[in-house]
This record gives C-alpha cells, sequence and structure tokens, in this order.
C-alpha cells in the first residue's frame, strides 16, 4: 500500500505527463509545492517500487505498474468530484480539495460501488474523463477554445485548468460544460471573442479564458 505522498507524487507524474510533456523534479516540486531535494528522495522510493523509471533529458516516465496505481487515484478523484456537485450539490469551483482527501480512501469496493451509484459516468463536472475500472479512458476529439473558427459551432466539453478563480469567472458569464455556442466573433486587437447560444445574451471571452476551455463539435 503506497502513503497518501507517494500517491500525490504519482499523480503530479501522471498529470505532468499529458499531453506529450515531461516530468522534471522541479516541474514535479512546482505542481506539490514542496522541495525539489523532497521530491527527489521521493522519486528514488517510487523508481524502488517499480512505479517509476527515469529517463535522460527526460525526467521521469511512469511504468505500467505506476500507470495503473495513478490512473485508480485520478478514477477516485474525479468519481468523488462528481459525487460531490451531483449528490450533495457543492459547487464545480468547491470540490477539488475534499477530492483530493478523498481519492486516498484506498477501498476499491466503495470506488466500484460510487461509480455504480453515479450510474457510471463518463466524465467528470469539470468535463475530464473517468477512468473505468480497467483504467480505460475515453477519447474525444477536442481543442481549444481560442483555436476555432468563426462560424464554429461547439459544446464546451472541459476546462483545461479548473482553478477556483476560472471556474468562478464562468458561473457568472453563465458558460459551464455541455452548453452550445456558435463562435459569433473575434476582436483583431486581443484575440477575444464572442459567443452566442439558440437563446440568451452573447458572451465575450478573453483569449485567456477561451484558451482553458476545450471544446468538440456541436451535434446538429
Amino acid at each position: 500500500m503506497l502513503t497518501r505522498s507517494e500517491e500525490d507524487h504519482l499523480k503530479a507524474v501522471h498529470a505532468l505527463l499529458q499531453d506529450g510533456a515531461s516530468a522534471f523534479t522541479k516541474d514535479i516540486a512546482e505542481r506539490l509545492g514542496t522541495k525539489a531535494s523532497s521530491v527527489t528522495v521521493m522519486l528514488k522510493k517510487l523508481t524502488d517500487k517499480g512505479l517509476l523509471k527515469h529517463e535522460p533529458y527526460y525526467g521521469v516516465k511512469l511504468t505500467g505498474k505506476g500507470q495503473t496505481a495513478a490512473l485508480r487515484l485520478v478514477r477516485k478523484h474525479r468519481l468523488w468530484e462528481t459525487f460531490l456537485v451531483e449528490r450533495l450539490g457543492f459547487g464545480w469551483d468547491e470540490v477539488h480539495e475534499v477530492a483530493e482527501q478523498l481519492e486516498h480512501v484506498s477501498s476499491d469496493k466503495l470506488t466500484d460501488s460510487l461509480d455504480e451509484y453515479l450510474g457510471h459516468p463518463r466524465f467528470d463536472p469539470h468535463g475530464d474523463p473517468i477512468p473505468d475500472r480497467n483504467g480505460k479512458v475515453q477519447s474525444r476529439n477536442i481543442k481549444p477554445l481560442a483555436g476555432c473558427l468563426v462560424g464554429e459551432r461547439v459544446r464546451i466539453a472541459a476546462v483545461k485548468d479548473p482553478s477556483d478563480p476560472l471556474l468562478q469567472l464562468l458561473d457568472e458569464k453563465g458558460i459551464g460544460i455541455g452548453m452550445v455556442f456558435e463562435v459569433h466573433a473575434r476582436q483583431a486587437f486581443d484575440g477575444s471573442l464572442e459567443l452566442r447560444r439558440k437563446q440568451g445574451p452573447p458572451s465575450t471571452l478573453s483569449a485567456l479564458v477561451a484558451a482553458q476551455l476545450l471544446v468538440e463539435p456541436a451535434r446538429p
């Protein structure tokens, strides 16, 4: 059984390796808010346990065993976030820290029961895919909203970096996962986008916010 700190480091490596990025000691330390020297010690422990491997010039990578362990943590975290929002009425900006604590409950029976109780959700409240019990993750054709062309109809699929201030801003603008918009205009000066729905007022988003929203083609 892994300690909470070991699990946190594994999940940090997994997160950093998404989208083809690398996981170096300094990157992991920044993500966890800890000292690089402490991360170095922990990475050696995880390597000795067969969960990580070092690759010259590329930092650390997850072994097959490490990938399985990391995906179990991700699965639990996202299921708990879904439970907190859908069943307990938490806001999507209130669940991350609570789920960070709950993800360390080690019972697979509890995780599977939670998944069944929620109806086997495929995505969490932020649009992130929830791995199934075998670690499989559903793939999607998504891209940043900032890269869309004027005239495209898109569905908000996920928030790339769901920080609390960003989620609160989206709430203020009435923008959430699953909403369909047409990119009506792009300002040449700052790259801000004007989005329009079939009903309701238009929304204007800065290029910075648009870069954090991931979208997929809207169904006809």
